[in-house]
């Protein structure tokens, strides 16, 4: 979702904590891009124009969309060898999970093309109770690992009951760090990329920004080649049907979040027969077009702001301001600091000399806007910067939303988010021109982010290889019911994107928690985690509309 300068735009996601949807992604768009002739044709070939009426109601299906088309239930005989496969488990990682490698074609209209391998891990169900199969786990991004999210977190921190009677797993979609991982830049080379000024103020920084894209998507390019064409969610949704075959389930029971939810409904698109109790918790809307999408999280990340300086304001050591400081001023106080980091940054004690400009720092911020529990932390930071002229505390949250270690190497999430959204939709933009005409409404929808995020969505302007994808509606007609949750003052997936989906799916059932923060489950709700287990271990999901708030 937000990925500041990466391949971003709103599908990407990302928590600071595991109980949300994993660090989810970058700047903006954490979440597409790709052209590929062959691949244009697979993936456009499911989607059906939806201009009939009376095709699906009004709210789930604007004029003229797409829907996404549910393929055959017959498996074609030259995917008969991908399904009769069966993993060979391993120990790995922590004691009690289990790896294996499954493969699938790398083009699903072409499979004599080759293979791609796809990692998947799993902890067994440990009793007490009837096992009653397997639940995959995805923490969004994309470009977040499934895998690591299981071993740090959902195989370990899932209701008990749940790990009682699921053996949870997770498959790292194509592309995505164990499964033949996309690659862009080295580490020198991101952490340019990751400073390079988000709001130009004349050409020469134009310039020096579009450079910059064209740099990571070359570095994509170069480094990944064909692969790029083929890591779109269609395909990492036909793969995961694959995983589902392998592990012996008849229907598949998920729980995503973020665009792990994106992912979950294209499954339930292409496979409405073969849903069994799917969770879509922060959901996007796949109606949406890139630029729509980047305006909506723009308006979501204000809104979290907002009730971040109005928190900030009630502590004695905000940095923006004290009792009494409206929403606004903070914010005014915010951009100020940023405009000082962008003629001045200061210093950091980072080893390789990396210091805070105004790029950096509002990552770091956006960073902590996903998750209320940071907000102490973002207030200890900011103190640091702007009193004591001191940038490491933001530098950290920068450098933990982009996955850098301290030796300076990154994970693939940010090249996975860039590979997956600028395949998945056309890009925001054309040009510098397009954004500087955009800039009122992006500044509109949030004056503290709307300047960084509109030119964020530049991203996918110069990616290597043509979008496959387009905005479409998902209505799975057949599917078991499906639950999903939104989140009022959620950042990164607002909370009308879990209404609209809920409003596509034919079975689509919408649970609402009133709330800060990125996702729901799992997050210190009784009342939405009650809901949800109580829909994965009896099949019965929770009323329609129902709300819960507070714990």
């Amino acid at each position: 979702m937000y990925t500041s300068r990466q391949p971003s735009s709103p599908r990407a996601t990302r928590p600071l904590r595991a109980p949300r949807s994993l660090p989810g992604t970058p700047p903006l768009r954490a979440h597409r891009s790709l052209r590929a002739c062959g691949t244009l044709l697979a993936v456009a070939g499911l989607l059906v124009s939806a201009c009939s009426a009376g095709s699906s109601t009004s709210t789930a299906s604007p004029a003229g969309a797409a829907v996404l088309r549910a393929l055959p239930e017959a498996t074609p005989s030259a995917l008969s060898p991908y399904y009769g496969q069966r993993p060979t488990w391993r120990s790995c990682g922590a004691p009690g999970f289990e790896c294996a490698t499954l493969k699938a074609p790398l083009d699903y209209a072409e499979p004599a093309k080759g293979d791609i391998e796809l990692a998947v891990a799993r902890k067994k169900a440990t009793g007490p109770g009837k096992r009653l199969g397997s639940l995959l786990v995805n923490p969004g991004g994309p470009g977040g690992s499934a895998v690591g999210y299981l071993q740090a977190y959902a195989g370990i921190g899932y209701p008990a009951k749940v790990r009682a009677r699921y053996d949870m797993v997770a498959v790292d979609p194509r592309g995505v760090a164990r499964s033949e991982p996309v690659e862009c830049l080295t580490g020198r080379e991101m952490d340019a990329y990751t400073q390079t000024d988000s709001t130009p103020d004349d050409a020469r920084e134009t310039g020096e920004l579009v450079d910059a894209f064209k740099e990571f998507a070359e570095g994509c390019g170069q480094r990944s080649g064909n692969l790029l064409r083929h890591v779109s969610t269609v395909e990492a949704a036909r793969d995961m049907d694959l995983v589902r075959a392998a592990l012996g389930d008849e229907k598949l029971t998920y729980v995503g979040a973020s665009y792990g939810t994106f992912l979950g409904a294209t499954y339930a698109g292409l496979y409405p027969e073969r849903v069994g109790r799917l969770v879509l918790d922060g959901a996007l809307d796949p109606s949406l077009p890139a630029r729509k999408m980047n305006q909506d999280q723009t308006v979501g990340f204000e809104t979290a702001f907002q009730s971040f300086a109005k928190d900030c304001v009630r502590e004695s050591d905000c940095p923006l301001g004290g009792a009494g400081t409206s929403t606004e001023e903070v914010g005014k106080n915010l951009k100020a600091f940023f405009r000082k980091l962008d003629e001045a940054p200061i210093e950091t004690g980072d080893a390789d000399g990396r210091k805070l400009g105004e790029a950096l720092a509002t990552t770091g911020v956006i960073a902590a806007m996903y998750d209320e529990g940071a907000w102490p932390q973002l207030r200890d930071a900011l103190a640091m910067a702007i009193q004591d002229k001191d940038g490491a505390g933001l530098l950290a949250l920068s450098d933990g939303y982009y996955e850098r270690d301290s030796d300076g190497k990154y994970e693939n999430l940010m090249f996975a988010n860039a590979a997956v959204n600028c395949l998945d939709l056309p890009a925001a933009f054309s040009s510098p021109e397009e954004v500087k005409e955009a800039l009122p409404s992006f500044e509109q929808a949030s004056p503290v982010f709307g300047e960084s995020l509109a030119w964020a969505s530049l991203n996918c302007t110069y990616w290597p290889v043509m979008a496959t994808g387009e905005p479409h509606t998902i209505e799975a007609k057949g599917a078991a019911p499906i639950v999903v949750v939104g989140t009022t003052r959620d950042p990164a997936t607002p909370y009308r994107w879990a209404q609209s989906l809920a409003g596509q799916l034919s079975s689509g059932t919408l649970l609402t928690y009133d709330g800060d923060g990125h996702t729901a489950y799992g997050r210190g709700s009784a009342c939405i985690d009650s809901a949800i287990n109580d829909y994965l271990l009896e099949g019965t999901p929770p009323k329609d509309g129902k709300r819960c708030s507070g714990a």
